[in-house]
């Protein structure tokens, strides 16, 4: 009968991949999130300067 530790050592690959893998995403969503916010700074800037 196979016990828990089993059970675990099956699991853990499985869960270090999704632990990599919701990292990485969180890291690729929230540089995404810091760049539109730079490009917005930055046409916020060039429009102001052309209305002037």
């Amino acid at each position: 009968m196979p016990s828990l530790t089993d059970a675990l050592a099956a699991l853990v690959p499985s869960i270090g991949v999704g632990l990599l893998f919701w990292f990485a995403m969180r890291a690729i969503v929230r540089a995404d999130r810091r760049e539109r916010a730079s490009i917005a700074a930055m046409e916020a800037e060039a429009s102001e300067k052309r209305t002037e």
